[in-house]
């Protein structure tokens, strides 16, 4: 073999050797990238739960609050009436 043919064998297959290693380097990010998806979206399941647990209650509190403010409202409009007849 001439050398010219020794040398392009010799850099042929130094470039295989480190593409396989690159492949393998790739794949391996990947499957890191994979394993990193997995876990924030487990990360979003837990929060949309713990949010839908704390609205819940936050709700409810609302409803609440909003029928005192109507009876607040019912009282004092009553309230008014009661001082204007008073006034007649």
């Amino acid at each position: 073999m001439d050398t010219a043919q020794i040398i392009l064998l010799v850099i042929i297959s130094i470039l295989t050797l480190l593409l396989v290693f690159i492949g393998v380097q790739v794949f391996l990010v990947l499957k890191e990238v994979k394993r990193s998806i997995q876990k924030v979206n487990q990360i979003l399941d837990e929060a949309e739960t713990i949010t839908s647990s704390v609205m819940q209650p936050l709700s409810n509190f609302s409803s609440a609050l909003n029928g005192v403010k109507t009876v607040a409202s019912l009282f004092g409009i009553f309230a008014q009436k009661k001082h204007k007849k008073e006034d007649e």
